[in-house]
């Protein structure tokens, strides 16, 4: 055990034994050091976030926490101004465990009878604000994942016992068992042919904050699929999971445009259709151009949209804008104009419509 120092630093064997007692007070601020560039690229929470512990005691928080299930916890970030962040079934449910305070030098939260459905990320962050604009402040942020174990609820509980993950060839796909015990043994296993997944940590990799994550998915990972955990005892199947490839390519919107009538009367209903191919999970938004808006011809408007099976395991979402006059008149005469806009673009349709 002597020789060990000495070995690794030779060059300064006299000395290092005299101060050998001063290195336990040395090493800490190594460390130290560290932790502040550490704090400076990304962990800024560490200095901004705690837990208060028993007895008026505070602990900063790590990226994990794991407490277990009927605990109560509190959180407190430093600031004058903070927001919150935290699983959003609670804001669905109104849920009353969840109490949120902002006193003068910091905002409180507050979890009380803690459940294993509560398992997930927590985070606050100080708002700058001008006004009435506010934004946030990266400088001074705080985040803590907190598993809530639960040996009889091994998988977050969700509202529903079945759920649709989509497969996008331009993205990973997220299959989102997490469990409320970070030690567990998790699996994936397809329904038909009985299988089980192969997870081998660069395709399929499994995060315990997330789930199954398809890194790549492709057409031969769609169909049902389950999960499976073990930790101590009889193991724990997750809800299913109906995986449906998406063949929609990326871009501007794919848009088509119809009207009932090219050529319509005087009185008649006149109703011009935009519609949109795409991905399942991507909003469009549409804009009307239209011959009497500047002089406030009133028109009805509706949106909507659904999803279509257009074959095993693939899936479309038609988006659709109407647009309706209901006593056209010769104000009502000319271009009718649809724009289409989701995340990559926007495309502009357009079709006549003729006084008979």
């Amino acid at each position: 055990v002597i020789g060990q120092p000495a070995k690794s630093k030779r060059p300064k064997e006299p000395g290092e034994n005299k101060i050998r007692p001063a290195n336990k007070k040395i090493k800490p601020k190594a460390p130290k050091t560290k932790e502040r560039e550490s704090v400076d690229s990304s962990l800024k929470s560490q200095s901004i976030l705690t837990q208060v512990m028993d007895k008026g005691h505070f602990q900063k928080l790590a990226a994990t926490l794991s407490l277990a299930a009927g605990q109560s916890v509190e959180l407190r970030c430093k600031g004058s101004n903070v927001t919150w962040n935290y699983p959003s079934y609670l804001d669905t449910f109104k849920d009353s465990r969840l109490s949120i305070k902002q006193l003068d030098r910091y905002s409180q939260l507050i979890l009380a009878n803690s459940t294993a459905a509560d398992t997930g990320e927590y985070s606050c962050w100080l708002q700058l604000c001008n006004g009435n604009r506010c934004r946030k402040d990266e400088t001074k942020t705080g985040s803590t994942y907190i598993f809530f174990t639960d040996k009889e609820e091994l998988f977050v509980p969700t509202p529903s016992y079945f759920e649709i993950v989509y497969l996008n060839p331009d993205k990973p796909a997220v299959i989102p068992c997490r469990v409320t015990t970070p030690s567990a043994k998790v699996t994936l296993h397809r329904e038909f042919p009985a299988e089980e997944i192969e997870t081998d940590g660069t395709d399929i990799i499994y995060d315990a904050k997330k789930g199954f994550v398809f890194q790549h998915p492709t057409s031969d990972h769609k169909g049902i699929v389950y999960c499976k955990a073990e930790s101590q005892g009889a193991p724990q199947i997750s809800i299913k999971y109906h995986l449906l490839y998406v063949e929609v390519p990326k871009g501007p919107p794919s848009t088509s445009i119809a009207v009932s009538s090219s050529r319509a009367g005087g009185s008649d209903r006149v109703h011009v259709a935009c519609t949109v191919l795409g991905e399942p999970d991507v909003d469009v938004n549409f804009r009307w151009q239209y011959p009497g808006q500047e002089s406030g011809r009133p028109v009805i408007v509706q949106n909507f949209w659904r999803l279509i099976n257009r074959g095993i395991g693939h899936t479309t979402r038609i988006s659709k804008s109407v647009l309706l006059v209901e006593d056209f008149e010769d104000i009502d005469e000319g271009n009718y104009v649809c724009i289409a806009q989701n995340l990559q673009g926007e495309t502009t349709v357009a079709t006549k419509v003729e006084l008979k």
